[in-house]
């Protein structure tokens, strides 16, 4: 599995209505210095952009010999005798894999002749989640997330436990108690429990 980054990949969509901007600071036409742009690429920020990129990178896929999913509008197959090459695209992130290394140097390819790349590299870090290529598998985990939400409520020094209560705890609700006002944010040193222990 596979990642690579499109360089401003927004600007390559097209505008389809008339869309205007003021011009830039530092930009300014000196001779026109009040008039605005009418765009005819997409800039990062509009609304718009992302649809247009998308728009612009599936039909140069389709042109390309790759077949829309079904299912998912966002993943791209392309079939070569018993070997496939998977695309799937997240906005501007996209990824992609083959059981075949001939049709991965194919994409590249075909990737190049349209847009400047400015990276491809083996996945490592996909929409949050980490990933580790191993020769029997992938291993998908979310470490650096545990450990920013770790850091955010300064519990780095935690000790690690496999579950929060022991499975045979005999601990059950009490429906007498007081509920937990779960709308607050909770103190873990003082947190209040609203159990009965049998």
């Amino acid at each position: 599995m596979f990642q690579l980054d499109v360089k401003s990949a927004f600007p390559y969509g097209k505008v389809k209505e008339e869309v205007y901007v003021y011009q830039p600071p530092g930009f300014e036409d000196p001779k026109y210095h009040n008039r605005v742009f009418q765009l005819d690429k997409m800039l990062y920020g509009l609304h718009q952009a992302p649809k247009a990129w998308y728009e612009t990178l599936s039909q140069h896929l389709l042109d390309n010999g790759f077949d829309r999913g079904q299912i998912d509008s966002t993943l791209f197959i392309r079939k070569a005798g018993g070997d496939y090459l998977l695309v799937q695209i997240y906005v501007n992130d996209i990824i992609f894999g083959s059981t075949n290394e001939k049709m991965r140097k194919e994409f590249e390819e075909v990737m190049k002749s349209k847009f400047e790349m400015s990276a491809m590299w083996e996945l490592s870090f996909f929409l949050g989640l980490q990933e580790n290529q191993k020769e029997d598998g992938f291993f998908i985990h979310q470490t650096k997330y545990v450990k920013d939400i770790l850091s955010r409520f300064k519990m780095e020094d935690s000790s690690p436990y496999d579950t929060p209560i022991y499975v045979n705890h005999k601990v059950n609700p009490n429906p007498e108690g007081k509920d937990v006002d779960t709308r607050h944010e909770i103190d873990f040193g003082r947190m209040p429990v609203s159990m009965e222990i049998v």
